[in-house]
């Protein structure tokens, strides 16, 4: 538990940078100016974050949240062209973290998910956050989840406002505060 206090501490020192410096203002825009520095710095953190606990996060529902966030981040804004599908496979496939799994088993939860946002989003969604929310019985994985899911979102550089209103739900449904996460 002490290391995700450490982790929160971090966090927050971020948010406050990312806040002081003209960045993000309460459900304001990111990205522009310094905030989109600050929101790169906090992805990078993020990122450090969870390869410091791939040892722990190797159980099913991690694996299956994650895909399912995952997917709907990179539907966040209604729909995901073949291209950016890719491009989040590469980095599903790419994540030190998510090594700890057999990539077929990746990418046919990833595909699965984003076949279910493509046909249908509204009942996608609800499909997929339902997914995610069966890792909210371990917190430490809860968390992990979220912060897959920004590193996937914040990949560009830039994490758009669609990204950012998933991320909250995702936050919302794991019981994980937005605030940890500058949301």
């Amino acid at each position: 538990m002490a290391m995700w206090d450490r982790i929160k501490d971090q966090a927050k020192g971020l948010q406050q940078q990312a806040q002081g410096g003209g960045g993000v203002g309460g459900q304001g825009r990111p990205g522009a100016g310094s905030a989109g520095g600050s929101r790169a710095q906090l992805v990078s953190t993020l990122k450090s974050q969870l390869t410091s606990l791939k040892a722990e996060l190797k159980s099913g529902a991690y694996r299956d949240a994650s895909m399912a966030m995952c997917a709907l981040v990179a539907a966040a804004d209604g729909h995901v062209d073949p291209a950016e599908r890719q491009h989040v496979e590469s980095l599903i496939l790419h994540n030190d973290v998510l090594q700890n799994f057999p990539p077929d088993q990746l990418r046919q939860r990833f595909n699965h998910h984003v076949d279910r946002l493509a046909f249908d989003f509204q009942q996608g969604k609800a499909d997929v956050l339902q997914e995610i929310a069966k890792a909210a019985k371990k917190p430490a994985e809860a968390r992990a989840v979220v912060q897959t899911g920004f590193v996937v979102a914040g990949a560009d550089g830039y994490v758009a406002p669609a990204e950012e209103q998933v991320l909250r739900e995702a936050c919302s449904v794991l019981g994980v505060s937005t605030q940890e996460f500058g949301l």
